[in-house]
């Protein structure tokens, strides 16, 4: 019997061992999504989004959280990304702090590539990896604000995965590379479309910042 306790209690050490971040993911309130919809752009709008959150962080044993998709939406009923997050602060599966509140998020530039973890504490391909992956779905403005006026910048407010006159804001998480804002984290420049091959296209997967409210 104390050689089978002993055989657990260090499988159990060698498994948190292995998974140091999957130890800490409880105490995770941010991380980018390791996988997008499949279907470019088309996310089931909020909803959709914020279910993808919530379950990738349940799988990771985060799910006790409200969890919410940093995303925009334009016209009737609009709203803003960064009202959509709570308060802060957040802190990625390491623990790393990387914002204590709102206004921190969006103007103190404390994002890097190191600590945009994604949920299993993972990092993401960035400028200069293969495939380049950084183009971060958000539909915002810098101040995380939706768009305004007629264009599409959110892919018909993330129901879409046609090409045409749509496209999707996204931002830099590495905070390189090109656009008008190219060192953004959250609003860089337009996608060429809403398609899964345009987001890849473009330089993304279609990825896109999970946060805890609570």
């Amino acid at each position: 019997m104390k050689i089978l306790h002993l055989l657990c209690a260090t499988t159990l050490l060698c498994l948190l061992s292995a998974s140091p971040a999957l130890a800490q993911a409880s105490e995770m309130t941010f991380f980018l999504t390791s996988v997008g919809s499949g279907s470019g752009a088309d996310l089931g709008g909020l909803s959709g989004a914020d279910a993808h959150c919530q379950s990738l962080a349940a799988a990771v044993g985060a799910g006790g959280k409200t969890w919410r998709a940093y995303l925009s939406t334009t016209g009737s009923g609009g709203v803003n990304a960064r009202d959509r997050i709570g308060s802060g602060p957040w802190q990625n599966v390491n623990g790393d702090v990387v914002a204590q509140n709102v206004d921190q998020l969006h103007f103190e530039n404390m994002l890097t590539k190191e600590s945009v973890l994604n949920e299993k504490g993972e990092m993401t391909n960035g400028r200069g990896d293969d495939p380049n992956q950084h183009d971060i779905l958000t539909g915002s403005y810098l101040d995380g604000t939706a768009v305004s006026g007629s264009d599409d910048s959110t892919c018909s407010n993330w129901s879409s995965s046609a090409d045409g006159s749509g496209s999707a804001l996204v931002g830099h998480f590495d905070r390189t590379g090109g656009g008008a804002n190219p060192a953004s984290w959250n609003s860089a420049h337009g996608s060429r479309g809403c398609s899964q091959a345009n987001l890849i296209a473009t330089g993304g997967n279609g990825y896109f910042y999970c946060f805890a409210t609570n």
